[in-house]
């Protein structure tokens, strides 16, 4: 299985686009519109391959170009997140957001955000908000700490 850093902000599948004299990474447009990503700001990237027999190789990250390519994601993209509103699960809580809450990392490595806990605690939660990039959950019990 791929090892995710704990420092990682967004996860997203797309592609990559060969556009004659460069190539680019597409960005969905929702991630910019919803404040995730913002124009003009530079960005570290780690691409992973997209292989389903989990031997994939992680790419040294690199800085981003300022500009940002809008094309359409990779159809992978259109999968939707691995949870769903009101959906009670365990998971652990992996590191700590900028604003103090934690986070947890479920399948794909799709990130669910869970105030009031911190790195080591094993929570069960339930899912609140569920957007294209992150979930929002709430804990239904006591957490355990591993």
């Amino acid at each position: 299985m791929t090892e995710i850093s704990d420092s990682l902000r967004l996860l997203f599948e797309t592609s990559v686009e060969d556009e004659g004299d460069r190539y680019t990474v597409a960005i969905p447009p929702e991630l910019v519109e919803n404040g995730s990503i913002e124009t003009g700001t530079s960005y570290r990237v780690a691409l992973l391959a997209a292989e389903e027999d989990e031997q994939t190789e992680t790419v040294p990250a690199q800085e981003a170009p300022s500009s940002v390519s809008r094309a359409d994601p990779a159809p992978s993209h259109e999968q939707g997140p691995p949870v769903e509103e009101g959906e009670v699960r365990t998971v652990s809580i992996d590191t700590l957001g900028d604003q103090g809450d934690g986070i947890a990392k479920v399948e794909r490595g799709f990130i669910v955000i869970v105030p009031g806990t911190k790195p080591g605690d094993r929570v069960e939660v339930e899912i609140t908000d569920v957007k294209e990039t992150v979930a929002f959950a709430e804990t239904v019990g006591e957490a355990t700490v591993r």
